[in-house]
């Protein structure tokens, strides 16, 4: 399929921890031609250390500066895909970045199926302490909100291969008439 993109475009995924914003976003990006960032990436490049570090030394208020420090410099940029960290809508000035600086792409799933991908996954703070389901049950109740209200276009991933997904997500943007064939 051979995309053509309305430029320059800017494309934010959101969506809780474990939907697979970052595995969806370098695909997607790949097909629409844009440089892929992930904001959890920038921020360790940045600050030179992983987010498990920042979370022990900073706590989560300092990681959540960082990161809004972070998604101000990369909605601003042309031609990019960022998959922003599963909290970032959390911040006031992080959904006015998202909601007037470009499309916004929600991806959702169940909370069973988060459950499932994260249950080995050592570097998520958030669910280091304490039953990640009901952590993840709260996340979710507590941020969809969140996540309605700066989504342009919501996906449902649920068991879908990621190359699914990227092709709802296409869709969906030519339905909008951000990409035609």
């Amino acid at each position: 399929m051979r995309i053509h993109v309305s430029r320059p475009l800017r494309l934010f995924l959101v969506g809780p921890m474990g939907v697979g914003k970052t595995t969806i976003g370098r695909m997607l990006a790949r097909e629409l031609g844009l440089r892929f960032v992930d904001c959890d990436e920038e921020i360790e490049y940045r600050a030179g250390a992983n987010i498990a570090w920042i979370f022990d030394v900073e706590g989560e208020t300092g990681f959540r500066m960082r990161e809004m420090h972070v998604l101000d410099d990369l909605t601003q940029e042309d031609n990019v895909l960022v998959a922003t960290g599963g909290g970032a809508v959390l911040n006031d000035e992080n959904r006015r970045y998202l909601k007037e600086r470009g499309i916004v792409v929600h991806l959702d799933t169940s909370v069973d199926l988060l459950v499932k991908r994260t249950a080995n996954d050592k570097k998520r703070p958030l669910l280091q302490n304490g039953n990640p389901r009901a952590i993840l049950e709260k996340i979710k109740r507590d941020r969809d909100p969140l996540y309605r209200e700066v989504s342009n276009v919501r996906v449902f991933v649920g068991h879908n291969s990621s190359r699914k997904a990227v092709l709802q997500i296409l869709e969906n943007l030519k339905k909008e008439g951000l990409t035609q064939d």
